[in-house]
């Protein structure tokens, strides 16, 4: 079922029990590091989180890299595949590449720049050669915009997707992605004007809390709906801490969400406390040269399920 309805989308909810066997986070993760990191100008015309008056420090941004990819070993395997030059900002894989169990979904990217980027056969053939998983390639899909994990933020213990629509997914492509991942349940929303990603405004904390930027929806009502499916365990952030990059968090295991230090340093000590009281400690990574390129911590990590 896909619903734009926030009353549906809560009735729905409510009959779905947990799937009995899904995993509400992954098993594994896999990164790609940056090769002569620079910002590209087409992903800045709808990212406002750019500043192409910012200059980079390309091994600077490496050696952050470096160390999230360390940091994350503490939860799950990492595996990072090397950067491309031909794609010098292509650190945030999760928009290109995604899983499902037994399976490998290639995005259909807006940019030809991030079109770039599904053309890794060497990430293609580790999943379908050495994990032996399915491939559904979205990628040469005309007439839809579908950027997986950075518009579609999934309840994996329950099957359920929350989608926000943007120029980087269109109606069409949440269809796509329902089906390929399988979701018993996908709410379409409409983003803010200014947004160009779900995942910067929502973060899904192991399938039993939020974290959520109200003003990132352009009906609050939808930001509203999800907070409540979760029984209000939500961290509320205010525009300045979703510009920190708060909302671009993820959990990796039960008991702690990962974000950048810039993220951390902007959540009040209340926030700190109701994410304690919900079961998770906070692990931080300083990640303020990639940051430069529109994304956070979440953008970097691809999930292995």
């Amino acid at each position: 079922m896909i619903t734009t309805s926030p009353t549906d989308f809560l009735e729905a909810y409510a009959a779905l029990a947990p799937l009995p066997e899904a995993a509400a986070t992954a098993r594994a993760a896999f990164l790609v590091a940056p090769a002569e990191f620079a910002l590209a100008e087409e992903s800045a015309r709808d990212n406002r989180y750019m500043d192409m008056n910012l200059t980079v420090n390309p091994l600077k941004a490496l050696a952050q890299h470096g160390a999230l990819a360390q940091a994350l070993r503490a939860d799950v395997p990492v595996i990072t595949f090397p950067g491309n030059p031909a794609t010098p900002d292509a650190v945030f894989p999760n928009n290109v590449f995604a899983t499902a169990p037994g399976r490998l979904i290639v995005g259909r990217m807006r940019h030809p720049v991030r079109q770039r980027e599904a053309e890794r056969s060497d990430i293609r053939a580790f999943f379908g050669e050495v994990l032996g998983y399915d491939e559904i390639d979205l990628s040469g899909c005309d007439g839809l915009v579908a950027e997986l994990t950075g518009s579609l933020i999934i309840d994996r213990a329950r099957g359920v997707g929350y989608c926000g629509l943007s120029e980087r997914c269109d109606m069409a492509g949440a269809q796509a992605m329902h089906k390929a991942f399988d979701l018993r349940l996908t709410y379409c929303f409409e983003l803010a004007e200014t947004e160009y990603h779900t995942n910067v405004v929502l973060t899904l904390l192991a399938s039993r809390a939020v974290i959520i930027a109200a003003d990132g929806f352009r009906d609050p009502a939808a930001a509203q709906a999800i907070a409540h499916a979760y029984g209000d365990r939500a961290i509320w952030l205010t525009p300045a801490q979703k510009q920190a990059f708060a909302g671009n968090a993820i959990t990796l295991s039960d008991d702690r969400v990962w974000m950048s230090a810039c993220a951390a340093a902007a959540l009040t000590d209340e926030q700190r406390e109701a994410l304690s009281g919900y079961g998770f400690a906070i692990g931080a990574v300083g990640l303020g040269e990639i940051e430069k390129a529109g994304g956070s911590l979440r953008c970097c990590v691809g999930e292995i399920y």
